[in-house]
């Protein structure tokens, strides 16, 4: 491979490596409103919960993301759920655009609200350490970094950020949903997230076979390449029970598509 040849096909593998990694926050921009309707004692997840899930370009193996529920801690003197995404690229990978993200969420324990987001960002030669603090007496919502500080943003009453807004889609019977909204924040815009239920699916992966839900966020407010591109989407299928479990992922876009699966899952009760 010639030296325009490797810088081409380098940069065209950021590419796809952003849609892969990005993609895993972005679907969860989006969440359901409606009332609660599984009991206190018979949540969907419970700390101790850890999925895996295998990331591919294609049919190139490029990494894996976890999804984990921590133990419950105390923020400001109240009762939060921990939620952990961790995103990684696998050692070829790493040669070309080596990925370390961590996003670190927490919810007041009754689920009706953020309370903390955190992201540590490792994309490449980029670094960032991004913290949103929640004021919920003025409806506020502060984003921070270790060199700035945004001015606060406006934010609807209920707002999730987009980690805990995929948990708390999971409190919800999908057989009786169709319309699906909740404001979501990232701390620098706060939108109403939107996404429909398509229709209920057999399906079969490489750890099993799952009786699931087809779930599609809508893009508008994604952005980056998913705004370029003209029939980009995104698709979810979670497990037709009372988890509703997240067992595959994929997004459609300009460059191609990319597929995550899930490998592995402990902790469920």
């Amino acid at each position: 491979m010639n030296g325009d040849s490797s810088r081409s096909y380098t940069a065209g593998l950021k590419i796809r490596l952003w849609v892969i990694f990005g993609v895993i926050t972005a679907i969860t921009m989006f969440s359901l409103s409606g009332n609660i309707e599984a009991g206190e004692n018979d949540s969907p997840f419970y700390p101790g919960e850890k999925l895996t899930f295998q990331l591919k370009w294609t049919f190139i193996p490029a990494g894996e993301a976890v999804l984990e529920v921590l133990p419950i801690e105390t923020i400001a003197g109240v009762k939060a759920y921990h939620f952990l995404l961790t995103v990684k690229s696998n050692s070829f990978i790493d040669n070309f655009y080596k990925v370390r993200d961590k996003i670190d969420a927490y919810t007041d324990i009754e689920m009706t609200h953020s309370i903390l987001y955190k992201k540590k960002q490792q994309e490449g030669k980029t670094h960032r350490d991004i913290i949103v603090n929640f004021d919920w007496r003025n409806n506020k919502a502060v984003y921070s970094t270790l060199t700035e500080t945004r001015p606060p943003i406006d934010i609807l009453s209920g707002s999730f950020d987009p980690l805990s807004a995929f948990y708390f889609v999971r409190l919800f019977d999908l057989e009786r949903k169709s319309a699906i909204e909740r404001p979501v924040t990232d701390g620098k815009k706060s939108i109403m997230g939107k996404a429909t239920v398509i229709k209920r699916e057999t399906l079969k992966l490489a750890s099993g076979t799952y009786d699931t839900y087809l779930i599609e966020p809508e893009i508008e407010h994604v952005g980056g390449v998913f705004e370029k591109s003209k029939d980009a989407k995104i698709q979810v299928w979670v497990t037709a029970d009372h988890r509703r479990i997240p067992v595959k992922l994929k997004s459609k876009v300009v460059v191609g598509s990319f597929v995550g699966e899930l490998v592995s899952a402990v902790g469920l009760k």
